[in-house]
């Protein structure tokens, strides 16, 4: 059986205890070299076959899968964060399904999730925004047109912008359209890593402090006025608001 993982952000103790235990199981491991944590591969077995992704194309990684597939072997595909997310793992499924190949993606905790906590916020807030929004810049990948910066900014919901620090600069000023200079925004480097780094500004300010710390990869780009502090208190916990599990009290 062939198991797409989640990794998580980077933190070890951030893959869930599923993908753990599959990792040590594993016959045979192809990570992505480039961002997975390499701690995790502590938990293989030492007869684990392990392969870099980083280093192959897509050809190669299916010739990996095939190749071990017939020999009732526990593979995983162990990728970054959640597979999900700019996981490029549907190529690599539709091959599977083509060739009759059976697999089971195992969910990880996304680098915005670790975001979120690095920062001490939340994403969702009563009367700001109750609508969160990942992206990310064209570059080598393509955006469709009605998915440009400016449209999706016009909304001034969260947005957190995924492989896109390295043009930090331009994505200010795209987001300037839509949010305003003054909005907050937040440059958050490895997240859950050890040296993880959190750079604060304004979209007026953000380029300048992202070029001082010389930050040009592995960090995402949240901005929206959930890292203010104005909000209005949710309903949930109101006491006196009645759902399902709670009456109202005065």
């Amino acid at each position: 059986m062939i198991y797409f993982i989640g990794a998580g952000p980077g933190d070890p103790d951030l893959i869930t205890v599923k993908g753990k235990k599959k990792l040590e199981e594993a016959d045979v491991i192809i990570y992505a070299g480039s961002l997975v944590n390499k701690e995790l591969l502590k938990y293989a077995k030492q007869s684990c076959k392990i392969y870099n992704s980083a280093e192959m194309d897509l050809e190669q990684v299916l010739e990996v899968m095939s190749s071990e597939h017939g020999q009732d072997k526990c593979i995983v595909r162990l990728h970054t964060g959640d597979p999900s997310i700019y996981g490029a793992i549907r190529e690599q499924m539709d091959e599977l399904d083509k060739k009759g190949m059976s697999y089971e993606v195992i969910p990880g905790v996304s680098s915005f999730c670790a975001a979120a906590a690095a920062l001490k916020k939340e994403y969702t807030l009563p009367g700001v925004t109750q609508t969160v929004i990942l992206t990310r810049m064209e570059g080598r990948t393509a955006v469709p047109g009605y998915e440009s910066i400016e449209a999706l900014a016009s909304h001034k919901a969260t947005m957190i912008i995924f492989l896109s620090v390295h043009m930090i600069g331009e994505l200010a000023e795209r987001l300037k359209k839509g949010y305003g200079k003054d909005t907050p925004v937040a440059v958050v480097y490895k997240a859950s890593w050890p040296e993880q780094k959190i750079i604060r500004g304004t979209l007026e300010t953000i380029e300048g402090m992202v070029k001082e710390e010389a930050v040009r990869k592995t960090a995402l780009v949240v901005v929206g006025d959930f890292l203010g502090d104005d909000y209005q208190l949710s309903k949930l916990y109101d006491k006196t608001f009645t759902h399902e599990f709670r009456s109202a009290r005065e």
